[in-house]
């Protein structure tokens, strides 16, 4: 395992954990686009009830046909901005503190020591990300 001092892996390990959060919401995207026209669409009054989507398959088919395929991943990019920077840090500071909580630890014989560790390693890698990523939606939404 790197030290903690190693600004590579660390690097490797916050790409992995960013590019992973950009794969997985830009491939859930459709389903979220869905559930968000059907939760918005009777606040808005630019839409008449006659035109309001009646389900998820009647959104899924009206939205290719109305506003074309690619009106699935609208809005896309700016969930992806959003997330990346929280979980690529996330998944880098796991294996830090991992290295921290774990160290000397053997899974198979000290099996709840383990649990809690990596429990603790993985809440120590959020509180830490939300230091970093909190400001920023914060002044996002300011």
């Amino acid at each position: 395992m790197p030290g903690l001092s190693d600004p590579v892996a660390f690097l490797k390990d916050f790409a992995a954990g960013g590019i992973s959060a950009a794969v997985s919401k830009t491939a859930v995207a459709p389903i979220e686009r869905v559930k968000l026209l059907l939760q918005v669409q009777h606040i808005s009054k630019q839409i008449a009830p006659e035109q309001r989507y009646k389900g998820m398959v009647d959104c899924f088919v009206r939205i290719p046909r109305e506003q074309g395929v690619l009106a699935y991943w609208r809005g896309n990019m700016a969930n992806v901005i959003r997330y990346f920077p929280t979980q690529a840090l996330n998944f880098a500071f796991k294996d830090k503190y991992k290295q921290v909580f774990l160290g000397g630890v053997d899974k198979h014989t000290q099996f709840w020591r383990y649990f809690v560790g990596n429990l603790a390693s993985g809440g120590m890698a959020g509180a830490t990300s939300l230091c970093f990523v909190y400001p920023l939606d914060f002044a996002r939404t300011r």
